[in-house]
């Protein structure tokens, strides 16, 4: 072990108080070993010197493995936060980057408004109806909570809040605004908010509508206290443990979940590297996670500004209680379990020693089976090398479970909140289009234009051109059109297909659609058509907001409405791709109810198809997220998935519900036939089974079953993964060739045979926990393929019994069954002898039929 491994060992270690308590277990055990090999070398005796060498080998693996599982235990765990705490950070920028640029946009369009431009130039002084008109603007756009009108002097012309005392500014950026042909981003205390210690304002100058001279500027006030308490009330984990902030470039807090654990304006230790390093801040030390935004849609952000969490390292590694392995069903655990070496190289590490070391128990055990009874001295050392081994097996399994139940816990909190973010993703984004749709509805343009008793072509000409300049801007939207009340569309774009907007003109709407938009009882209401195919969106399924127009001297009397088609399959997909960060063998998809596809990463699942998934999931209540671990594509897979629950008003108080689920699938190996029999727990024999004094045998598994060899047959159990395989023709069954080395004997080699295809008929799948039990008859050795090895333990006479088959002149596989835990686990003794014969004979050993088998027993 290495001593960047040690060092962190020594400071992590005084935190994880399950891997100090495997830790402690490793030791008195490998002291247990020591013991016993001096015990063996006391009671010297011809016959233990090769059980000494047992124990030497058994006590090298044990130090190694001690080092290696309590590094691979505090590397899992400290990886698992800092990638759970650095998703978390990476997102808190995300989500504030998405939602500032559509701020950008807001401000950029807005600034251009005839009636607002013509107010600030002089051309008119109705000031209730421009205040009326930016309070609509405000009542849609609801992450606004001031909205300004001030001169090139910086005077104030009008606002929304008319409870505020300010009159004008002389802040910097009324004189940057006029100088700039773009928006200005501004981000600090100013006299336009002095009641706030620090404001985010949109701001733009605006023009003449008919010389185009500088005439003012309008200034977005966003609601960045109250959007940041969203974002941390979503997203930070339930327990509090960390604390989730936003950062400026100092490194200064300029939102924290917590202001009473990290206060605003507090300068916080960064790390943007991923170091493992803990960091100091208040006297305390955590760990940290700092992400700076990568852009969205080519707008970065605020300059410099930063993602954070922070957690304590006193509660960083705390035991959740929840066990993910007692409520896997057996077969998906030992399955999945089988890809260690693919999602977690650690822990098949850890497995490849273990198993190692128990199959040098297993082998101490069967080569002194046996020995004379009276050498006490060696029968001593023999009984207890069979109690710690079992000690040991038990202890490597309690100590695999851990790191694998790490792993896994990290896998599932991981998709479960990828899933949790892309349908927050998706709310926030669908809530824009809500608010342009309303917004768009209320342009005097669009509302004389359709009031007129007719239409003319200069009209139409006039919106046509508006709704270009605003789809140019919103290029979320493949098409903007008006239709009149009859549902008649007079004008369109179309950005996918441009210059085929008179395509759609002259063609209605369906009648539904129209129905419902002509029942919307005020300018704050909306209606989005289902997500389904539309020749508005190439026959392609996507959302439709629509908003009524409404005569701009009654607003009770509709006389048509706006329709914007969102663009939905690159949004979509952008959304569910960003949310995976380029992770690795993982899908994502956004589904409704019913588990129809909205959106997907999945070439093989387009848009339109149905997601075989849980009904359980389908029917989740709004804002909830799961995870499980299951198979999908016959692959094991954590899944996680969330359903939506809106953002601000949007599908929670405006009266629309339409309820998306998303779901993503981390992927760890294809599915192998394993069974969840070989669970060493559920074969653990009881001790009023085994007799000293009886007959000894050496047992194994195959598939679901036990097997027992006469354990003075058995030479040793070598790894499966020495096998040579060989192609000479003969059996089968015959899986190659192995290698075998004695004392004073040279190098031999011998046959493999699979148990497994005499006992069912099928070839099994060698795998990193198949074993070949050597086994001798008359000076011969053969190997036998089992799936795993499991004791050497003692039974009396009274417990084995001869099936029926055992009468068969020819002999059978299997003669004899041991009725082992009060007759709860039956063990199928082997003749080996049988096996050689037959095999000397030309042909393959087999069993009985599993039927005829079980009716036996």
């Amino acid at each position: 072990m290495s001593n960047a491994a040690l060092h962190q060992n020594d400071i992590f270690l005084p935190y994880m108080r399950d891997v100090v308590r495997s830790e402690q277990s490793l030791r008195e055990l490998n002291l247990m070993w020591r013991m016993i090999e001096s015990s063996a070398k006391m009671n010297y005796l011809a016959e233990t010197k090769s059980i000494l060498q047992t124990m030497a080998a058994t006590r090298a693996g044990f130090d190694q493995l001690e080092q290696e599982l309590v590094s691979s235990l505090v590397h899992e765990k400290i990886a698992n936060v800092l990638m759970e705490i650095g998703t978390k950070a990476h997102y808190v920028i995300d989500i504030v980057v998405r939602n500032l640029y559509e701020r950008t946009a807001d401000i950029g369009f807005l600034a251009t408004d005839y009636n607002l431009c013509a107010f600030v130039s002089g051309l008119h002084e109705d000031s209730d109806a421009i205040r009326a008109r930016l309070i609509a603007y405000r009542n849609k756009y609801t992450v606004y909570d001031e909205i300004m009108l001030l001169d090139k002097d910086g005077n104030l012309l009008l606002q929304i809040n008319e409870h505020s005392e300010v009159e004008g500014s002389i802040d910097p950026l009324i004189a940057q605004t006029l100088a700039s042909e773009t928006y200005v981003e501004t981000f600090r205390a100013t006299d336009l908010r002095p009641c706030k210690q620090k404001s985010l304002i949109y701001s733009q100058r605006m023009l003449h509508p008919e010389t185009g001279e500088i005439v003012g500027i309008l200034c977005l006030c966003f609601d960045f206290e109250k959007e940041m308490s969203g974002i941390f009330n979503s997203h930070r984990d339930p327990e509090e443990r960390s604390n989730m902030l936003l950062l400026d470039s100092d490194n200064r807090v300029i939102a924290s979940a917590d202001e009473l654990w990290m206060p605003l304006g507090a300068v916080v230790p960064v790390n943007r590297s991923g170091s493992t390093r803990l960091m100091m801040f208040g006297g305390r030390k955590y760990l940290v996670q700092t992400f700076v935004a990568e852009g969205y849609q080519g707008y970065m952000g605020p300059p410099g500004w930063q993602g954070q969490v922070m957690i304590p390292v006193e509660v960083a590694f705390m035991e959740s209680g929840h066990s993910t392995l007692t409520s896997l069903d057996p077969a998906i655990a030992e399955g999945l379990l089988s890809h260690a070496q693919s999602f977690s190289p650690p822990l098949y590490k850890i497995m490849q020693a273990a198993e190692t070391i128990q199959r040098v128990v297993w082998n101490g055990q069967v080569m002194t089976a046996g020995h004379s009874e009276h050498l006490l001295q060696l029968k001593s050392v023999l009984e207890q090398i069979s109690e710690t081994g079992t000690r040991s097996n038990e202890l490597f399994s309690l100590s695999i479970s851990n790191l694998y139940e790490t792993v896994l816990g990290s896998s599932l909190r991981g998709t479960e909140f990828m899933s949790h973010l892309l349908v927050d993703l998706l709310d926030r984004n669908l809530y824009e289009r809500s608010d342009d749709c309303r917004w768009w509805a209320l342009t005097p343009a669009l509302r004389d234009t359709l009031a007129a008793a007719e239409q003319t072509e200069a009209m139409l000409a006039n919106i046509t051109g508006i709704l270009t300049y605003i789809n140019s801007l919103y290029t979320v939207y493949t098409r903007l059109f008006v239709y009149d009340k009859n549902g008649r569309i007079v004008a369109s774009t179309n950005l996918a297909q441009h210059g085929a907007d008179h395509a759609v003109i002259g063609t209605s709407i369906d009648h539904d659609t129209l129905q419902s938009v002509l029942s919307l009882a005020s300018e704050q209401d909306y209606y989005v058509t289902p997500f389904i195919p539309t020749p508005l969106y190439d026959n392609q399924p996507t959302y439709i907001y629509h908003a009524a127009i409404r005569h701009p001297q009654n607003p009770k009397s509709i006389v048509g409405g706006i329709g914007i088609v969102f663009d939905s399959a690159p949004q979509f997909s952008a959304m569910l791709h960003g949310g995976l960060n380029g992770k690795a063998d993982t899908t994502a998809f956004f589904i409704d109810r019913t588990g129809c596809i909205i959106a997907s990463t999945d070439p093989d699942r387009p848009v339109g198809a149905m997601l075989d998934i849980a009904p359980d999931i389908l029917h989740q209540k709004n804002g909830r997220s799961s995870s499980n671990i299951t198979v999908h594509d016959s692959h094991y897979t954590s899944m996680g998935c969330s359903m939506s629950n809106g953002y601000r008003e949007f599908k929670v108080s405006d009266g629309y519900k339409e309820d998306v689920i998303a779901v993503v699938y981390e992927y760890f190996g294809e599915v192998r036939e394993r069974n969840s029999s070989r669970n060493k727990t559920a074969s653990i024999l009881q001790t009023d089974t085994m007799e000293l004094g009886g007959k000894q045998f050496a047992t194994c598994f195959v598939d679901s079953n036990l097997f027992a060899i006469p354990a003075e047959q058995v030479l040793e159990a070598l790894s499966g993964s020495a096998i040579m395989p060989m192609s000479m023709g003969g059996f089968e069954g015959r899986v190659g060739m192995l290698a075998i080395e004695h004392e004073s004997a040279q190098k031999q080699f011998i046959w493999v045979f699979d148990l497994g295809y005499m006992v069912r008929g099928k070839l099994s799948e060698i795998t990193t926990s198949s074993q070949v039990i050597v086994v001798q008859h008359e000076q011969q050795h053969i190997g036998l393929l089992v799936d795993d090895l499991h004791g050497v333990p003692e039974f009396s006479d009274a417990l084995i019994t001869d099936t029926p088959f055992a009468k068969d002149a020819n002999g059978t596989l299997v003669p004899q069954m041991i009725r082992g835990n009060n007759g709860n686990l039956l063990i199928q003794v082997l003749d080996i002898g049988y096996v050689y014969r037959t095999l000397k004979a030309g042909e393959m050993p087999c069993m009985p039929e599993q039927a005829d088998m079980q009716q036996a027993a």
